[in-house]
């Protein structure tokens, strides 16, 4: 993602994205079905609420009517009555009773759908995030990526729980009560019912539509200014470096600020929204009740049936008033989701081929044919880089910034796909086997070591998550760590903070060689190793290298040429081209480029011994 956010509401496609979400409940649909049955006996329970209240009535009615009239026997027929209107209660009581069972039953059996699919849902969209090629991710803003996939992963909860707990009851509940008027009380009834519900329904869609625009504006300035707060909590020191503290802030408080107006926006709308909806339910009601009325005048309807009409209308009004609620978190709901779904789209530019076979290593032999590559095509990087590391030889590439070296390295992993020639591992192409085989029989000392916010040892070990204590510990040895580490109070414990923020640069690229030690790799790269190592450290750690290169195939990107004098071929690099290679005592004898840089970097390193 760039700066400016995609509109979540572009493009939509709520039906199919709704069908897609069904195949995370399809596993379950068992269950679903069950609650479904739970749910619908629930609303025949509170829909059956308001004939016992008619009864109840209709029988008080006519015990307060047969009071008046009767004298005689006026005890016995009271008790009767009496009994019989607490049979009533009693049943109006349980009907309530069986309505609140049902509806727990249904949530607790629908509680593992709901949070199995969000299981699967965030574990399948965070595969397909380590999937994407590594263009996607040096593009992408963290911050935002990371409130997008959060909110994705709640609305397929809340998609679910609108769609199946409110929309399909309560229309199964109008569907009862239309039914109860029509039958019972005749057309005017029904007709007002539908009348009402229909504008209500269209009011609502139609505004609510209008209104999504603020939400949506919202949404991307969320995602926006969350994105701009990680990515300075991310770039802490570089903000510190430069006093850019303000900067920052200014520009978050930018972005709040206009979400704070679109916020405000929002449910001003949503205030008028309301309004609306409360005024045409209560045009509604009215009606129904001046109906009610006029027919318990002409003695046409009991009182107690004025009492059921009441008590229905009350009891569909209130869930199709919250219906305007759901209406909007459902649009809510799938704006979100689209975002996600959107992200589960996006094809991972480097792929397996179909069936492609796991890379097995004989030698380790790694050989560049012909390479050209650019990042962009007005830009060219490699151009017809041709060059072989023989099986456990070392072969260093040197040159100036920008020449292509850790491009190189980036091409043998497979993050990117050369645009012409071959990269060649004993002799088979690296797009024609797994990335998984092919990343297994490489390691890395990258120039920019980040690790995890968590202790040494699992930094460490994370090369090879089963190796066991030993031969950790013998990694940090050999790559002159273990001094470092027992002066540590917490020792191998030790948590190294985010990105490795408590180490300094030349702990962390000891790190990174210790790592590759754990994993030991036929195949390693040294890209940019020792940049940020003192001259006594990296002689220290020159030595835990060359132990490590003896027994593997070896590519060292190098700046500091003093790292790579041993190397049995030096390539030097510049433009994309090779411009000379061979060893560090024949490129000095051709006092080209090579030589150059030499005696640059040797003043360079005189001086900084010799300060005047």
């Amino acid at each position: 993602m760039h700066g400016r956010l995609e509109a979540p509401h572009s493009n939509r496609r709520d039906f199919e994205n709704l069908k897609k979400l069904s195949t995370y409940l399809w596993e379950y649909r068992g269950r679903v079905l069950l609650a479904l049955g739970c749910l619908m006996l629930s609303k025949l329970a509170i829909v059956a609420v308001p004939l016992l209240l008619k009864e109840i009535v209709n029988t008080l009615d006519r015990n307060g009517t047969d009071a008046v009239e009767a004298t005689t026997d006026s005890a016995i027929a009271n008790q009767d009555v009496l009994l019989v209107a607490l049979g009533l209660v009693a049943a109006y009581g349980l009907l309530r009773l069986c309505s609140s069972l049902f509806k727990e039953l249904r949530d607790a059996l629908f509680a593992r759908v709901r949070y199995r699919a969000m299981h699967q849902l965030s574990t399948r969209v965070l595969t397909h995030l380590h999937d994407l090629s590594l263009a996607f991710h040096l593009e992408r803003r963290t911050g935002s990526i990371s409130k997008d996939l959060s909110r994705g992963t709640n609305s397929l909860s809340s998609i679910v729980n609108l769609l199946v707990f409110n929309i399909v009851p309560t229309a199964a509940e109008f569907l009862l009560v239309a039914g109860i008027l029509l039958g019972g009380y005749g057309w005017q009834y029904t007709l007002v019912v539908f009348v009402t519900v229909i504008i209500y329904i269209g009011f609502t869609l139609m505004f609510s539509g209008w209104r999504m625009q603020f939400r949506h504006e919202m949404n991307r300035l969320d995602s926006l200014s969350n994105g701009r707060a990680v990515d300075s909590l991310l770039n802490y020191e570089t903000v510190k470096y430069f006093n850019n503290e303000r900067r920052e802030i200014a520009a978050y408080d930018e972005h709040m600020e206009d979400w704070a107006d679109a916020g405000v926006r929002s449910q001003v709308t949503m205030s008028t929204l309301n309004f609306g909806q409360a005024a045409i339910v209560a045009i509604g009601v009215t009606i129904i009740m001046m109906l009610a009325t006029r027919d318990v005048s002409n003695n046409t309807i009991t009182l107690g049936d004025i009492v059921l009409i009441n008590a229905m209308m009350l009891q569909l009004f209130v869930p199709l008033n919250v219906l305007g609620v759901v209406y909007r978190g459902l649009q809510y709901a799938l704006a979100d989701m689209d975002l996600v779904l959107k992200l589960l789209e996006k094809t991972p530019g480097i792929q397996d081929k179909p069936n492609a076979p796991d890379l097995k290593i004989q030698n380790a032999r790694i050989e560049f044919k012909d390479v050209e590559f650019a990042y962009l095509p007005e830009r060219p990087i490699l151009r017809g880089i041709s060059f072989t590391v023989e099986a456990g030889s070392k072969v260093a590439v040197v040159g100036p910034s920008g020449a292509g070296k850790s491009t190189l390295s980036r091409l043998l992993f497979r993050f990117y796909d050369v645009d012409k020639g071959q990269v060649l591992i004993d002799g088979v192409d690296v797009r024609d086997c797994t990335q998984s085989s092919l990343r297994q029989a490489l390691g890395v000392v990258p120039q920019d070591t980040v690790m995890f916010n968590d202790s040494i040892r699992y930094n460490l070990a994370y090369a090879h998550p089963e190796a066991d204590d030993e031969r950790v510990f013998e990694a940090a040895r050999r790559a002159n760590l273990s001094e470092f580490i027992s002066e540590l109070p917490q020792g191998y414990d030790t948590v190294v903070g985010e990105r490795g923020l408590k180490l300094s640069g030349g702990e962390k690229q000891r790190m990174a060689i210790a790592r590759v030690v754990v994993k030991d790799p036929p195949i390693i790269i040294f890209d940019e190793a020792t940049s940020s190592l003192d001259t006594r450290s990296e002689q220290a750690i020159l030595e835990g290298m060359n132990a490590v290169a003896q027994r593997a195939t070896s590519l060292v990107i190098a700046h500091r040429l003093s790292t790579v004098v041993d190397a049995d071929q030096i390539l030097v690099l510049d433009a994309g081209r090779i411009v000379e290679q061979g060893t560090h005592e024949s490129l000095l004898a051709n006092n080209g480029l090579y030589a150059n840089l030499w005696h640059m970097q040797l003043g360079t390193d005189e001086e900084s011994e010799h300060p005047t």
